[in-house]
């Protein structure tokens, strides 16, 4: 499952971070597939916009993945 969707529109990527279910919180999954959307961007994008699906743009870190 990727947890960002990327649009481009011209020189603008839209990164769409996609866990509703937890409020968009960063995992480590979360963090791999954001740095892969950042490197797949290509040369000809000059700004990304985050964003969130679901009604919320980002909880932070998903503490549940953090036991200790």
């Amino acid at each position: 499952m990727a947890f960002v969707g990327t649009k481009i529109e011209g020189d603008i990527a839209i990164l769409t971070m996609n866990r509703p279910g937890k409020r968009n919180a960063i995992s480590d999954a979360f963090l791999a597939d954001l740095e892969a959307a950042f490197s797949g961007l290509g040369d000809n994008v000059r700004a990304a916009v985050p964003t969130g699906a679901g009604g919320h743009f980002c909880a932070g870190l998903d503490l549940a993945e953090h036991v200790e």
